[in-house]
C-alpha cells in the first residue's frame, strides 16, 4: 500500500474524531454556554447534516481543481471550522464552527476513495479505501476517548485545538506524500450527475443508508441501554465505546480485504450477520460480558460493509465516480439521523431502551434485501454498468471494470 494512503488515514482520523468526540462533551460544552443538553445537541445535529449537503456542493465546487489541491483545501476548511469552534464566544459560534468543518467530511472520504482506489492495482481498491478508512475507525479507539478524557480535563476547547492540529498534520502529509494525479479527461459535471440516473449506484446508497443505520440506531442510545438495562456504572460506557470501536477497526480492515475478492458475497454476509446481531443484542443487553461482545461485534460487521458498498457505489458510478462517492459518504450520515430518530421514537412509545436494536435490524435485514435485489438486477442487465459508462470517455468505456 502507498504511502500517501497513511496521509489520508491522519486526515481520516482527524475528521472520525471531531464527528464524535462531541458526544462525550455535550454537558461541559453545555454549561459553558448556558444552554440545555438538547440544544447542545443540536452539534451533533449540525454536524451531520453539514455532511449531508456539504458532500454534494463541496465535490461540484472542486470538479475543476485536481483532486490532490481538492484534499488540501478540504483539510483546511477543516482546521478553520474547529479552531473557531475551539475559540468561539458564544454558542452560536460554535454551531458555525462545526457546520464548516462538516462540510469538508464527505467530500473529503468522497473524494478519497478515489484517490486512493487510483493508487492501487484494480484488485486492491477496496483495500486501499479500507486503509483511508481506518484513520476513521481508530478514531472512535484512540481520539475519541483521548478527546474525551483532555476536555473533562483542561476543557473542550483544548481538545478542538488539538483536532485542529490533526488537521494541520493531515493537510501536510497530503502535500508531501499524495502525488499529484492528473484529472480525468473529458470528465465534466453532467457525466458526474449522470451517476444517479443508475438505479445500481442508487440501489448502492440506499444500502449505505438502511445498513450503517442499522448499527446506529442501537449505538446511539448505548448509555441508557447499558446503564439501565445492563447496569454497568456511567464511566463504562467510555469502555465501552472503546470496544466498539475495536470493532470498527477489525470490521474495516476484513471487509476491505474480502470485497477485492468477493463483494457481493462479502455485502450478504456482513448484513445478514448485522441483522441477526442487532436482534439479538434485545437478549444479550441484559448481560454485562454478553453485552459487550454484542457490542464489539456490531461495530466490526457494522465497518465490514464500509469498503465494500464505498467500492460498489465507485464501481457501478465508473467514469464518473467522484461526486457518486462523496455523495454515498452523506449517505451514512444520513443513515445515522435517520436510525436516530426512529430510535429515539421507539423508546419516546413506552417499548423500553432495548427497542432500538429492533429497529436496527429491520434496517439492516433491508439493506440485505436491497443487496439480494442489486446482484439480480445486475445479472439480469449481463453486468453492465448502466448509463454512467456509456458518458464516460472511450477510453473510460474501454476499461471499466466489472463486477
Amino acid at each position: 500500500m502507498p504511502l500517501a494512503l497513511l496521509a489520508l488515514a491522519i486526515g481520516a482520523f482527524g475528521i472520525g474524531t471531531t464527528e464524535f468526540v462531541i458526544m462525550g462533551l455535550l454537558p461541559e460544552v453545555a454549561s459553558d454556554f448556558g444552554v440545555s443538553i438538547p440544544t447542545a445537541g443540536l452539534l451533533v445535529t449540525g454536524y451531520a447534516l453539514g455532511v449531508v449537503i456539504g458532500a454534494p456542493i463541496m465535490t461540484v465546487l472542486g470538479t475543476k481543481v485536481p483532486r490532490k489541491r481538492m484534499l488540501m483545501l478540504l483539510m483546511g476548511l477543516f482546521v478553520v471550522g474547529n479552531l473557531l469552534s475551539a475559540v468561539a464566544p458564544v454558542f452560536s459560534v460554535m454551531l458555525l464552527g462545526r457546520v464548516i468543518a462538516s462540510l469538508a467530511h464527505g467530500a473529503f472520504f468522497g473524494i478519497g476513495s478515489v484517490v486512493a482506489a487510483e493508487l492501487v492495482a484494480p484488485d486492491k481498491k477496496a483495500g486501499a479505501i479500507a486503509m483511508m478508512f481506518t484513520g476513521l475507525t481508530v478514531a472512535n479507539v484512540v481520539g475519541v476517548p483521548l478527546g474525551t478524557l483532555i476536555g473533562q480535563s483542561v476543557g473542550w476547547r483544548v481538545t478542538f485545538g488539538i483536532v485542529a492540529a490533526l488537521g494541520v498534520i493531515g493537510l501536510a502529509g497530503i502535500a508531501k506524500l499524495v502525488p499529484e494525479l492528473p484529472r480525468p479527461q473529458g470528465v465534466r459535471l453532467r457525466h458526474e450527475l449522470a451517476a444517479f440516473k443508475n438505479a445500481q449506484v442508487l440501489l448502492a446508497m440506499a444500502m449505505t443508508v438502511l445498513g450503517f443505520g442499522g448499527v446506529f440506531a442501537a449505538i446511539t442510545y448505548i448509555a441508557p441501554m447499558m446503564t439501565h438495562i445492563a447496569g454497568f456504572s456511567d464511566g463504562s460506557v467510555t469502555w465501552l465505546l472503546v470496544l466498539f470501536g475495536l470493532g470498527m477497526v477489525g470490521g474495516n480492515l476484513v471487509g476491505g480485504k474480502f470485497a477485492d475478492r468477493a463483494l457481493m458475497p462479502m455485502l450478504y454476509v456482513s448484513l445478514g450477520a448485522l441483522a441477526v446481531v442487532l436482534a439479538l443484542f434485545t437478549l444479550t443487553a441484559h448481560n454485562k460480558i454478553a453485552a459487550a461482545v454484542t457490542i464489539a461485534l456490531i461495530g466490526g460487521l457494522g465497518f465490514a460493509t464500509v469498503p465494500p458498498l464505498q467500492k460498489r457505489v465507485l464501481d457501478q458510478a465508473h467514469g464518473a465516480p467522484t461526486l457518486a462517492s462523496a455523495v454515498n459518504i452523506g449517505a451514512f450520515n444520513l443513515g445515522n439521523a435517520l436510525s436516530a430518530w426512529l430510535g429515539g421514537v421507539v423508546i419516546a412509545a413506552g417499548f423500553g431502551y432495548t427497542s432500538p436494536n429492533w429497529v436496527g435490524a429491520a434496517l439492516a435485514a433491508a439493506a440485505l434485501l436491497l443487496a439480494f435485489l442489486s446482484a439480480a438486477l445486475e445479472r439480469r442487465d449481463g453486468g453492465t454498468h448502466g448509463s454512467v459508462v456509456a458518458s464516460g470517455t472511450p477510453a473510460e468505456q474501454r476499461t471499466a471494470v466489472h463486477h
